[in-house]
């Protein structure tokens, strides 16, 4: 397979797929997209991605976007390790966590809705933190009920850790407090010992 990834270091999006290619192995380019200087909206990448947003993943020159989509495209083509339960109550409640952050939370803090509520950074930032604060809530719920364990379902890693952990790196740009979220803050801890997570991370991708 040859795989091209289309990303920006600090979108949560883009630390997800990164985070899957590392832990299943695959090596991949990687085609930096500057969200701050609008390169998404650029003629270049209207032929990459038709929402003009990242991550876009190119698979022997067929291009996928949404995070979700390429995940689970990833986990099927490259199985080992896999990122969703096999059995489909745990998948269920995988994809509801998912989708807490996907689409309950981390659209809502985008740079594209964040610009429409004001060029203000403070102003942005007091619209993001009580989404934010709502989301990692529901998360942490539904964590609490699932089995015990280093991750968000019990022992093994799969997408909700990839989901979690860079909304918990967006929470703390936004100054979320944290405090009242340590079941979510022991997972994030497992999860950034894991190489893969941290090969991923903003910090291993800082321009300059």
């Amino acid at each position: 397979m040859e795989l091209v990834l289309h990303h920006y270091y600090r979108s949560s999006s883009s630390w997800r797929v990164r985070w899957a290619l590392e832990e299943k192995g695959l090596a991949y380019r990687a085609v930096a997209v500057n969200l701050l200087a609008s390169e998404q909206r650029s003629d270049a990448y209207a032929g990459v991605s038709p929402t003009a947003l990242v991550p876009a993943l190119s698979l022997d020159g067929q291009v996928f976007t949404e995070s979700v989509a390429i995940i689970e495209l990833l986990d099927d083509l490259a199985p080992t390790p896999p990122l969703r339960p096999a059995d489909p109550r745990a998948r269920a409640r995988m994809r509801q966590l998912v989708e807490i952050v996907n689409a309950g939370t981390q659209p809502l803090q985008n740079l594209s809705v964040l610009t429409r509520v004001s060029p203000d950074r403070a102003a942005q930032i007091e619209w993001a933190r009580p989404v934010i604060e709502r989301g990692l809530g529901a998360f942490l719920r539904v964590v609490e009920g699932a089995p015990p364990g280093p991750y968000c379902l019990g022992d093994e890693l799969t997408m909700a850790d990839l989901f979690l952990v860079p909304q918990l790196y967006n929470a703390r740009r936004f100054d979320v407090p944290l405090a009242g979220f340590g079941r979510l803050l022991e997972i994030e801890a497992a999860c950034l010992a894991r190489g893969a997570c941290a090969r991923a991370a903003p910090d291993a991708w800082q321009p300059g």
